[in-house]
């Protein structure tokens, strides 16, 4: 499987079968080959992770056969009608134009996060379902976001029994200051990955170097998404 980082927590992916494109917002796309099909991934509606501009500029290239799966949270008329449109629902498992399967989970933000498998691969993309801790937020919130997040991460390893996955989208956030590791170490103590893409990082990616350097032992894992001139 072939990754390629876009923006944010926007990435393309291509198998044999297809491309997916997940959340995208802006962006410059790579050239694509226009007979192959792609399906446009929504995790839900926040401005950051979906723009219906998306559909013109892939018609633009010249793409055949798009797709779209969203996460019921966004509207179907942002998704022109010649375009084929999955609306999806949290902890559901659909049947993907391809032959693909696609599970979700309920995020602990909006909408859902993906597990895609598609014949030998079998990928995550979290959208904004993370350990969202935060320093001005009472104890008993706190508390409550790491118990769904981790119920869902559980869960999810749960589902793959013991499949190690191709690749991960996982986020990373630096807005969380002190606890901005939270959720990817989890991720990395139940999942089985050995390709890790951080995103959401607000272009920042010096984070990912940040967390490289205080958890070395993952440096196998841990991709980095772009340069980076933090030491």
């Amino acid at each position: 499987m072939k990754v390629t980082y876009i923006h944010h927590s926007c990435f393309l992916a291509e198998t044999e079968s297809c491309y997916y494109l997940f959340d995208y917002f802006k962006g410059k796309l790579p050239e694509l080959n226009p007979q192959k099909p792609i399906l446009v991934l929504a995790s839900h509606k926040h401005a950051d992770h979906f723009h219906p501009s998306v559909f013109s500029l892939l018609k633009d290239m010249g793409m055949e056969q798009i797709h779209a799966v969203l996460s019921r949270d966004i509207s179907g008329r942002t998704v022109p009608r010649d375009i084929p449109l999955l609306s999806v629902s949290s902890r559901r498992t659909y049947s993907l134009p391809q032959g693909q399967t696609l599970s979700t989970f309920l995020s602990t933000d909006k909408g859902v996060a993906f597990l895609i498998r598609d014949k030998e691969e079998c990928f995550y993309h979290a959208g904004d379902l993370n350990d969202w801790v935060w320093e001005e937020e009472s104890d008993s919130y706190n508390r409550q976001m790491t118990g769904s997040y981790r119920k869902e991460i559980d869960t999810l390893a749960q589902d793959l029994d013991g499949t190690k996955l191709t690749a991960a989208f996982v986020v990373l956030d630096p807005r969380q200051e002190n606890d901005y590791a939270r959720g990817m170490l989890y991720f990395l103590k139940k999942i089985s990955c050995d390709r890790i893409y951080p995103m959401h990082y607000w272009e920042q990616p010096e984070i990912i170097t940040r967390f490289l350097t205080e958890y070395p032992q993952y440096q196998n894992r841990i991709l980095l998404t772009e340069p980076t001139d933090a030491k």
